[in-house]
């Protein structure tokens, strides 16, 4: 029984040891305690040998000896011991006080040959016996060793604390920055560890905004002290402040509504939050008496303030990224109306072969275009494009399309019209926005075109392979309130002929950019359509856009494309020939 205690009780020990020796250890140190255990291996088996053979007692001795040197080796392996705070060390110390003259009796104990006990583990076992007595040295050594490593690291575990405290709190700063998206909430977190880990009486953050400056987080302060300090220190100082600096001594005269009084600061930090070499606030730390701040304090607010100035720039990106996301939605809904409001299919007629395209661009335009079947075999159409972008170009469209709708049932004039939906929309457009638009009628009885265009790019004919640019006078729609509209709006008859082209389009296809940001342009537009003029029109509306968009590959499209063809067929003449 008393054996197996005594195996316990080594076992126990030796396995606590071998924890304690590779505790906190950044390299492997297999190879020490390994040849340690050899050591006592070999020892443990020589004893039995000087039982035998009392002539090879000195191969026992060796190896013994060695043992103890290895001991010694791995006893001073202790940097764990840095890694505890303060209150730990103080702990530890007096553990292992008590813990080093327990085993030192005990090994003494152990090695006196005069004590019954002993004698009877020799007999018993010589090897069992001098593996008790090499653990109890080594309990002894390593607690020995303990006690004053943890003694010499005493000085400085209060700094170590500090810096361990530091360390966890620019740890949390980073997940702070990275997961709360409030600024208030981690300007508080700022002051707040400021003030604990510079060992400090007051902390305060202020940023720059566009009117001044404004104190966001104070910590033992009120804001209206944290102001009147500020300003105090920053009217003379702002300029130099570039860095971190220290104000100590400073008394500064605080006036409040019912009181004046003075704030005696023994030392006073501030420190710039500087992103991309701008500053966007400042970061005060202070201390009213006793205590002066050191190398370390301005390091630490240093690195704190870099951190609230990377967490201001966070702030303000996610404001942007929130405002983009708004924007983007309302792109969507623009987009909505804008699909909703082009129509999906265009009319069949015997007589015009039409074909109409509206390519969108990412951030929506207000490209339109419609087609009106009206009465005596009349076509009405119209081609626009609203002033601006996003979701008001997509309502003013939407307005520009019930007007055109309504009153191309009752009016029969292209003229008339366009000065009718002028003054609707005079109204209700503001100073900056207006719409181009042509608006025409094609009578399929006689091929005669009437139309009149407000500000829009010309109506392109081509006839016999040569290219017709039909050019009437007129101002875009909203633009003019003072009757100048109708003053300066023509009307204009064409007769078509067979086979006759009739080109409508906006300038998204003449102002789309290649990678030099050089423009396509009307000769390009216009020597494409005569190149695919012996097409039928889808084929020759597919053409052109293709070149447009091989064209424009490496540039985003910026505005609408909206491209509307008729092609005009004389069905007597077509008899005729026929016949």
């Amino acid at each position: 029984i008393i054996g197996s205690v005594f195996i316990g009780s080594i076992t126990y020990l030796f396995t606590a040891f071998r924890e304690l020796f590779y505790l906190r250890q950044k390299k492997d140190p297999k190879l020490y305690f390994n040849v340690m255990v050899i050591l006592f291996a070999a020892t443990y088996f020589s004893s039995f040998l000087v039982k035998i053979e009392p002539d090879l007692n000195f191969i026992k001795n060796s190896f013994f000896v060695v043992s103890i040197v290895m001991i010694i080796v791995n006893s001073i392996r202790v940097a764990w011991i840095a890694f505890l705070s303060k209150r730990q060390k103080l702990y530890l110390l007096g553990a292992s006080i008590l813990l080093s003259v327990i085993f030192a009796v005990i090994t003494g104990y152990t090695m006196d040959t005069k004590v019954l006990l002993n004698r009877i583990l020799v007999d018993f076992s010589p090897g069992f016996y001098t593996i008790i007595t090499l653990m109890m040295i080594y309990a002894t050594i390593n607690f020995g060793v303990i006690f004053f490593t943890t003694l010499f690291h005493l000085p400085t575990a209060e700094a170590f604390d500090r810096k361990a405290k530091e360390v966890s709190s620019l740890a949390n700063f980073s997940r702070l920055i990275t997961q709360v998206f409030d600024f208030k909430e981690l300007a508080e977190t700022v002051t707040e560890t400021t003030r604990k880990v510079c060992n400090s009486d007051v902390a305060w953050l202020a940023i720059i905004e566009d009117d001044g400056m404004e104190v966001v987080s104070v910590s033992n302060i009120g804001f209206a002290e944290a102001y009147k300090v500020m300003n105090n220190i920053l009217i003379e100082e702002r300029s130099a402040l570039t860095g971190v600096k220290v104000f100590n001594r400073q008394s500064i005269k605080v006036s409040l509504e019912d009181s004046i009084r003075y704030l005696n600061f023994e030392s006073l930090m501030v420190a710039p939050l500087s992103i991309h070499n701008k500053i966007s606030g400042y970061l005060f730390s202070g201390n009213l008496k006793y205590y002066s701040f050191d190398e370390d304090d301005e390091k630490t607010i240093g690195a704190f303030a870099d951190y609230a100035a990377v967490a201001l720039e966070n702030s303000l990106l996610i404001k942007e990224s929130i405002e983009k996301e708004r924007l983007e939605k309302e792109l969507d809904v623009a987009r909505e109306i804008q699909m909703k409001i082009i129509p999906n299919t265009t009319p069949k007629l015997d007589s015009l072969e039409i074909s109409a395209a509206f390519v969108p661009a990412f951030e929506v335009g207000g490209d339109y275009y419609d087609f009106f079947e009206l009465e005596d075999e009349k076509l009405g159409f119209v081609v626009a494009d609203v002033s601006g972008k996003g979701i008001s170009a997509a309502f003013i469209m939407a307005e520009v399309k019930g007007i055109f709708e309504s009153l191309a049932k009752i009016v029969d004039q292209p003229k008339e019209l366009l000065d009718k939906a002028n003054n609707i929309l005079i109204n209700s457009l503001s100073p900056n926005e207006f719409v181009t638009a042509v608006y025409g009628i094609v009578d399929r009885k006689n091929g005669k075109l009437l139309f009149s265009r407000a500000g829009h790019p010309s109506v392109i004919i081509l006839r016999e392979g040569k290219v017709i640019h039909l050019t009437p006078k007129g101002i875009g729609l909203g633009i003019s309130k003072n009757g100048l509209f109708a003053q300066y709006l023509e009307q204009m008859e064409f007769e078509l002929k067979n086979n006759d082209i009739v080109c409508l389009y906006t300038d998204g296809i003449t102002e789309a950019q290649d990678s030099h940001l050089k423009n396509f342009g009307l000769e390009k537009f216009e020597k494409l359509i005569q190149t695919h003029a012996d097409k039928n029109l889808e084929m020759l509306t597919q053409s052109i856009l293709m070149e447009i968009t091989n064209y424009s590959k490496e540039q985003s499209q910026h505005d609408d494309i909206t491209l509307v063809m008729f092609r005009w067929f004389d069905n007597k003449k077509t008899e005729k020939i026929n016949g």
